[in-house]
């Protein structure tokens, strides 16, 4: 069976760092014609953990195997997944180069499960760089960040 092909815009915002957050994330169909907004907040977190929250919430809204383009403007989740810093940190126990507990790694390990049934690429945009589908998830996000206050 072919895979559904779903792109995913995904955003974080805090007002502090920590202090109230929110995310928002964008899901896209083509064949069939889909368009799906949400967001989420919380009234203590961080810009990164809202960052892992968006993508994760899209990947699991997700009904069956896809294949999936996530776009995001954090280098923090980018990176993890295009430069291997997640092999890497699984592979030592969930430690850092410096030996350090990595951070999040209860949002990481969830959204490597989220990932599973599907086939994700990822690509990076600058934020605040009028990519119309990223500036949508960001208004969602700081929306959803301004109710936890």
């Amino acid at each position: 069976m072919k895979k559904t092909k779903v792109r995913l815009y995904t955003d974080g915002a805090c007002s502090g760092n920590p202090g109230p957050g929110g995310w928002g994330a964008i899901l896209v169909c083509d064949n069939p014609p889909a368009h799906r907004e949400f967001s989420g907040g919380e009234t203590d977190t961080t810009n990164n953990r809202m960052e892992l929250m968006a993508v994760i919430a899209g990947l699991e809204s997700l009904k069956h195997p896809c294949v999936v383009l996530v776009t995001t403007d954090s280098t923090y989740i980018y990176n993890a997944f295009t430069k291997k810093w997640l092999d890497n940190w699984r592979k030592k126990g969930w430690l850092t180069a410096q030996k350090k507990p990595v951070k999040n790694q209860d949002l990481w390990q969830r959204l490597l499960a989220a990932c599973e049934p599907h086939t994700v690429k990822w690509e990076w945009v600058k934020g605040h760089n009028e990519h119309p589908e990223n500036e949508e998830a960001d208004r969602l996000a700081v929306a959803a960040c301004n109710t936890q206050k």
